[in-house]
């Protein structure tokens, strides 16, 4: 079976926005790049809603979910695909940008330096386990990248970040957040349990919930059922661990250019180098030093929110479940694979440490 990234692309290539051109009954019509915004900032509003009522879920999930269900239920004319296109690529970066004014650096990463040495033990086995085991499910590069760093980080997030970089298949985007998604309701389900029964402090099932569920609300909802003092430590090394998502897309983007140096297709570092991510660091700046209105603060927060959502919807409107399923369940052993190494990787440092 070929690497999955191999099978064509099922989108018909656009070009420059609004270079297809549909042909009707009554003549030819040139699709805008507004059609598919605002079908996926549609089904966006629809997702955020259900992920407000079901925040286990979440919306970007349901955002995905939804996507997936229109394209593969009712299709997807070419009327929509400049903007579907747009909404999973360009848009997707705006959000990644938006998500750094809800973020202090400083104060992240100086409350949660006493677990970046776990953390760096978990990215390290997460990105090895990829590797290994994407290999030896014949997986391809792309797939295994984008599920070792979503394992590794913060999953959809660190998911949408990498994606313009290596820049995937749009069924690779959204196989790998489903994947990722699946690992995180079962560790909100298994974690609490299997920490009172190996007898974890507080402290110790923070630092453990914090460093090996990657999705932020899951990471919660773990830490809190727990007890406060767990879930408040497990927030906070969460996000010291997002904040690894800066140098990771840095490196990742070191790594494709040289590999392009060795690969008919070459591409400069400046062309796959995440600029977005320097905007990143300018909004998260801009917050730390307090130029930004307190009143303002909410607003923006949900402004990105919703367009990392309307990003996932289009990117699961692009994605044909019928080149998924070509997977099969490869995908699954690889996220089953790349969570129990964190997970064991953050326990083993936790013990040698003395800080379970």
């Amino acid at each position: 079976m070929p690497p999955i990234s191999a099978i064509p692309q099922p989108l018909p290539s656009t070009g420059r926005l609004g270079a297809v051109r549909s042909h009707t009954e009554g003549g030819a019509r040139t699709p805008s790049v507004w059609y598919g915004l605002l079908l996926a900032g549609g089904l966006g509003l629809a997702a955020w809603g259900l992920g407000t009522r079901f925040p286990l879920i979440g919306g970007p999930v349901f955002g995905i979910l939804l996507g997936m269900a229109w394209r593969n239920l009712l299709g997807l004319s070419p009327l929509f695909t400049p903007g579907v296109v747009f909404g999973s690529r360009q848009v997707l970066k705006w959000s990644i940008i938006g998500l750094g004014f809800g973020l202090s650096l400083g104060q992240v990463v100086k409350t949660g330096a006493s677990s970046l040495a776990v953390t760096l033990v978990t990215l390290s086995a997460a990105f090895l386990a990829a590797w290994l085991l994407g290999r030896w499910l014949k997986l391809g590069g792309h797939l295994s990248t984008l599920i070792g760093v979503g394992t590794a980080i913060c999953g959809g997030s660190a998911i949408a970040a990498v994606a313009p970089i290596i820049r995937p298949d749009d069924h690779e985007t959204a196989l790998s957040i489903s994947t990722i998604f699946l690992f995180n309701v079962a560790a909100v389900l298994l974690f609490p349990p299997l920490g009172h029964w190996m007898g974890l402090s507080d402290a110790g099932f923070g630092l453990w919930a914090g460093t090996a569920i990657n999705d932020t609300s899951s990471v919660v909802a773990a830490g809190y059922s727990y007890g406060t003092a767990a879930g408040d430590i497990a927030t906070i090394v969460k996000l010291t661990r997002a904040t690894l998502i800066i140098p990771v897309c840095i490196a990742i983007a070191f790594w494709t250019a040289w590999r392009n140096q060795h690969s008919e297709t070459r591409l400069p570092l400046a062309a796959i180098f995440p600029w977005f991510i320097l905007w990143f660091l300018a909004a998260s700046a801009t917050r730390s030093l307090g130029l930004i209105p307190a009143a303002l603060l909410e607003p923006l927060h949900l402004l990105s929110q919703f367009l990392i959502i309307l990003a996932l919807t289009a990117i699961g409107l692009s994605s044909d479940l019928r080149r998924m399923a070509v997977a099969g369940v490869r995908p699954l052993l690889l996220g089953l694979g790349v969570w129990t190494a964190v997970s064991l990787s953050s326990l083993g440092v936790q013990l040698l440490l003395g800080s379970l």
